[in-house]
């Protein structure tokens, strides 16, 4: 069993940053892949960033290329995501996951453990 927590959220003016952190326990981080997503009221679940088990692997989604940047320190089984340059429509609540595989994948149904997640809004 893996438990996600995340942490970081906020409220910033657009153009800020804001770091998020998950912490997953129960299990080493070495094995599993991560990913952050991010859901807006009305809207669907969308991709935002993922990691491979080793860190050497990242994906983006479209809307946050180049100013969102994900990273992980296995000693510490935390991954961080990095925003910059936010913009009022990064406004959602952000969920982190892992997943039992050493890939890392954009499709949100391949993670097996989500936590509850952190709310970010960013005014204009």
């Amino acid at each position: 069993q893996v438990q996600v927590v995340e942490s970081g959220g906020g409220l910033v003016q657009a153009g800020g940053s804001l770091r998020l952190s998950c912490a997953a326990s129960g299990r080493t981080l070495g094995s599993y892949s991560m990913g952050w997503f991010r859901q807006a009221p009305g809207k669907e679940r969308e991709f935002v960033a993922a990691i491979g088990w080793s860190g050497g692997s990242t994906r983006y989604g479209d809307s946050v290329k180049g100013r969102f940047t994900i990273s992980r320190d296995i000693a510490k089984n935390t991954v961080y995501l990095q925003m910059n340059s936010l913009k009022p429509e990064d406004t959602a609540d952000y969920l982190c996951a892992a997943r039992l595989w050493v890939g890392l994948s954009v499709r949100d149904y391949e993670y097996n453990y989500w936590g509850q997640g952190t709310q970010v809004t960013v005014s204009s």
